[in-house]
C-alpha cells in the first residue's frame, strides 16, 4: 500500500496517515502491565503510541518487558509512612493506589471501587463490573 515505506520520510508518512483519517498520539507512559492468566509482562519506560482510525483505538507498546509469574491473591503494595500497606484498608490486601485508579476510571466512590476490587481481584474486571451497573 505504501510501496515498501522503507525510504519514505516520516513527515510524508504522517501526511498520508492524516489524509486517511489515522491519528497517532505518543503517550508518556511510565509503566505498562499486560496480565495473562499465568504471567505479567511489565514494561518500564516503554514507548507507547495510540492510533485512532475509523473509530477504533489501537495501542502499540515498544520495549523489553520483565516477565513474572502471577500468583493467587497477588497484590501490589505501596509504601506507607508506617511501612504497612494494608493497615488503612482494614486488613484488606487491595492497594490504595489500585482503589484510586478504579474509582477514577469508573467514576465511583473509593468504597465502591474497593468492594469491586475485592470481588473481582483485578483492576480491569472491577472497572468493567462498575461500568456495567
Amino acid at each position: 500500500m505504501f510501496g515498501g515505506g522503507g525510504g519514505m520520510n516520516p513527515r510524508k508518512m504522517k501526511q498520508m496517515m492524516n489524509q486517511m483519517g489515522i491519528d497517532l498520539t505518543d503517550i508518556d507512559a511510565e509503566e505498562v502491565i499486560i496480565r495473562t492468566e499465568d504471567t505479567e509482562y511489565v514494561f518500564h519506560d516503554a514507548d507507547v503510541q495510540r492510533m485512532d482510525a475509523q473509530g477504533q483505538q489501537t495501542y502499540q507498546v515498544v520495549g523489553e518487558p520483565d516477565e513474572r509469574p502471577r500468583g493467587d491473591g497477588e497484590t501490589i503494595e505501596t509504601d506507607d509512612d508506617d511501612g504497612d500497606a494494608d493497615a488503612d484498608a482494614g486488613g484488606s490486601e487491595i492497594a490504595d493506589q489500585d482503589v484510586e485508579i478504579v474509582a477514577q476510571r469508573a467514576g465511583v466512590s473509593e468504597s465502591e471501587a474497593r468492594e469491586a476490587l475485592e470481588e473481582t481481584g483485578d483492576l480491569a474486571a472491577a472497572v468493567q463490573r462498575l461500568e456495567s451497573e
